[in-house]
C-alpha cells in the first residue's frame, strides 16, 4: 500500500513515500531536487526506495516536466495520477468560474488545510496563503466552499521587476524595517508589506463575508519571510500540499 506524494513547483521538486495513502501513515522516505536535476532520481534516491504502488502529484511546471518525471518512475509498475482541481472533491467544493482552471497546488493545498482545521475543532471560514515563485491567498466558507483568492508576484519576481523597470536600481536583498532608510530595506520591506496587506485584506473580506473569524495558514517557501510581519495570527504549515495529497489519496485509493 506504499503511497508517493509528488509536489513539482516552479523551481523544485519535492517527494515523500508514506506506507499507505493516508495522513497518519510513517513517512519511509523523502527528498527535494531542483527541476533541473529531475533525472537523477531515477538512478538515484528512487532506485534505493520501496516501490510505491500508489503515485498521486501536483505539478505546475508544464508538460515538458511532467514527462521528465514520469520517465524517472518507469523502474516501477505504476502509473501516476496528476491533480487536476475538480468541482468537489474531498469535502470541498470550487467555486471558481471554471474550476479544471484553478491551479493544482492551489487546490491541493486548499484541501490540506481545510482538513487540517477541521481537526481542531468546528468547521470555520479559511484563509490559505502559498509564499513561493507567486502568491495565492484564497478564501473558504465554513461550509468549504472556495469563495475565490488573489494571486501576486513573489518577491523575487518584484525585485526582478523593479530591476528591469528601474535604471541603476540593482542592490542585494535587505531587511524588513519599518522605516526603510536604503534601497536594499525599502524593497525587501515593500515586497513584505506588499504581500501582508494583500492577505490582510482578504482576511477582512471573509470576516465580513462569513461573519466569522477565518482560520489563517500559510505554506510555501518562502512562508517564514512574510510571517513575522503578518498582524493576523496565522499557522505557518511547513507541507501543506503533502497533506491536500494524502488527503485525496485517501479517498482515491483506499
Amino acid at each position: 500500500m506504499t503511497f508517493l506524494a509528488i509536489d513539482v513547483g516552479n523551481t523544485r521538486l519535492k517527494w515523500a513515500l508514506h506506507a499507505a495513502p493516508r495522513r497518519d501513515a510513517p513517512i519511509l522516505a523523502q527528498g527535494v531536487e531542483f527541476l533541473e536535476n529531475i533525472e537523477k532520481l531515477g538512478e538515484g534516491d528512487w532506485a534505493r526506495i520501496t516501490p510505491p504502488r500508489y503515485v498521486l502529484g501536483c505539478l505546475v511546471a508544464g508538460d515538458a516536466v511532467k514527462r521528465r518525471v514520469e520517465e524517472q518512475m518507469e523502474l516501477w509498475d505504476v502509473s501516476a495520477q496528476w491533480v487536476v482541481a475538480s468541482s468537489q472533491e474531498a469535502g470541498l467544493t470550487n467555486g471558481y468560474d471554471y474550476p479544471a482552471r484553478l491551479g493544482a497546488d492551489r487546490w491541493v493545498a486548499m484541501i490540506g488545510a481545510w482538513h487540517r482545521c477541521l481537526a481542531q475543532g468546528p468547521a470555520r471560514p479559511m484563509v490559505v496563503v502559498m509564499v513561493g515563485t507567486a502568491v495565492t491567498v484564497d478564501a473558504i466558507d465554513a461550509s468549504g466552499r472556495f469563495l475565490g483568492g488573489l494571486i501576486l508576484p513573489g518577491h523575487g519576481i518584484m525585485l526582478r521587476a523593479m530591476e528591469s523597470g528601474t535604471a541603476g536600481l540593482h542592490v542585494p536583498t535587505g531587511n524588513v524595517v519599518d522605516f526603510p532608510t536604503n534601497t536594499s530595506d525599502a524593497l525587501t520591506s515593500g515586497g513584505t508589506f506588499a504581500i501582508a496587506g494583500a492577505v490582510e485584506r482578504m482576511v477582512a473580506h471573509v470576516r465580513q463575508r462569513c461573519g466569522a473569524e477565518p482560520c489563517c495558514m500559510m505554506t510555501g517557501g518562502a512562508g517564514w519571510k512574510i510571517a513575522p510581519s503578518m498582524s493576523t495570527p496565522f499557522e505557518l504549515v511547513d507541507n501543506l500540499l503533502f497533506d491536500g495529497l494524502l488527503e485525496m489519496a485517501a479517498r482515491r485509493f483506499i
